[in-house]
Order: structure tokens, then C-alpha cells, then sequence
């Protein structure tokens, strides 16, 4: 470990190997196991740095040599690192016109979790962004919504319209009957307030679809 942190001030981070670096942020390794050991069965396990940053602080808790204190830190350095990548790629209100533009707001965010999520997209009557919120969240197989969920903080942000996204964690992003059918509900009912559903896009692993493309 000394040595893997003399480098890391010599040369710089991006030297490192993707072991080395969970190395340091592990701190320690376990009985017998030294911290780059257990980083590596960590990659082994989770395929990888990908699929590392799929994982939460408790899937990271149950591999050995980890523990809740590590796996902690391991998910607040993931998501460190997600929050810097939006935060560069982001505007003060990014324009969001079209199918490619919320996916590209999406993925990145969205695609990579081994859970689902839903968010609204609130815009301004010229396509802005005024506000994003996660309105529900669910296991493996998806999270239950209603018109309401949407429609609540679409009226308290002033949306002149309103974009869905989700994902799923399958990888497959294929709208499935019941994102049809709730689609069609919230769309019906924010068509009655006068607030338009623009479009429900799922983004995943493989790609992103336009469910609203499809209903056309």
C-alpha cells in the first residue's frame, strides 16, 4: 500500500490500475489478504469497473475483506465521480428538444444501475430545464407509479411541459406493456391540466427508446 500511494504522488492517479486504485480507497485488506487482493477479488466478482459502478454500499458490504466502513467509501468515490462527469457536461438550463437530448441527459445517470429509477424532466416554454427530479424508485423489476407522482411536482415547478425517463437495469431498454399502458394514463391526464407529456424515454445498458415513438 505505501507504495501504491508513493506513485500515486509521484506520477499521478491516472497511472494506476483500476486494482490499485480501489486499493487505496479500500485502505486495508483482511486477514491474510492484502487491500489490493481484495480489490481484485472485488473486480473479479463484479465484473469489472463497470460493473463495479453498478453496485451500492451494500452490495460492496457482503464481499469479503470489505465491510460497511469500506464499502461506504467505495460508493461515495462512484458517486463522486458520476456528479463530476454531469456537473462538466451540464448547462445553467440545457435545452432538451428532442428524443437524442433526453437520452443524453439520461444515461448517464440512469443507464449504468442495477435498480430502476423514474425522473421528471420539468421544462419552460423554450425546451429548458427548470428542474429534474427522481419521482420513484424500485427494485431489480421496476417501481410503481402514478399519474399523480408526475403531475404533483410538474404543477408546484410552473412545467410547461413535462419529459418521463427511466431505466432498466436489465440492460434492455424495450418499453414494456405496463410502461405503455402508464404512459398513456399520464399522458391522458396531463393533457387535462394542460401540461403535455412530451415523451417517455427508457435508457439502458443496450441503448434508449421513445415510448411516445412508438404509440405514434
Amino acid at each position: 500500500m505505501p507504495a501504491i500511494r508513493e506513485r500515486a504522488f509521484e506520477s499521478g492517479v491516472h497511472d494506476l490500475g483500476d486494482a490499485e486504485l480501489l486499493s487505496l480507497l479500500l485502505g486495508t485488506g483482511s486477514a491474510g489478504n492484502s487491500g489490493e487482493r481484495v480489490a481484485l477479488a472485488l473486480l473479479e466478482a463484479s465484473g469489472g469497473i463497470e460493473g463495479i459502478a453498478r453496485l451500492g454500499p451494500h452490495a460492496f458490504s457482503v464481499q469479503p475483506g470489505v465491510g460497511p466502513i469500506k464499502a461506504a467509501r467505495l460508493a461515495a468515490a462512484i458517486e463522486l465521480g458520476r456528479r463530476v462527469v454531469i456537473r462538466s457536461l451540464a448547462e445553467s438550463r440545457p435545452i432538451i428538444d428532442c428524443f437524442e437530448a433526453v437520452a443524453d441527459w439520461a444515461r448517464p445517470r440512469l443507464a449504468a444501475l442495477d435498480h430502476e429509477e423514474v425522473w421528471l424532466l420539468c421544462l419552460d416554454g423554450r425546451s429548458g430545464l427548470k428542474a429534474s427530479a427522481r419521482i420513484a424508485q424500485g427494485g431489480l423489476h421496476g417501481c410503481a407509479l402514478t399519474a399523480r407522482d408526475v403531475l404533483a411536482p410538474a404543477v408546484k415547478n410552473g412545467a410547461a411541459a413535462i419529459l418521463l425517463v427511466h431505466n432498466h437495469p436489465s440492460g434492455d431498454p424495450q418499453p414494456s406493456p405496463d410502461d405503455v399502458e402508464m404512459t398513456k394514463h399520464v399522458s391522458k391526464c396531463a393533457e387535462l391540466i394542460g401540461i403535455p407529456l412530451l415523451d417517455h424515454v427508457v435508457v439502458a445498458r443496450q441503448g434508449a427508446r421513445s415510448i411516445l415513438e412508438q404509440l405514434a
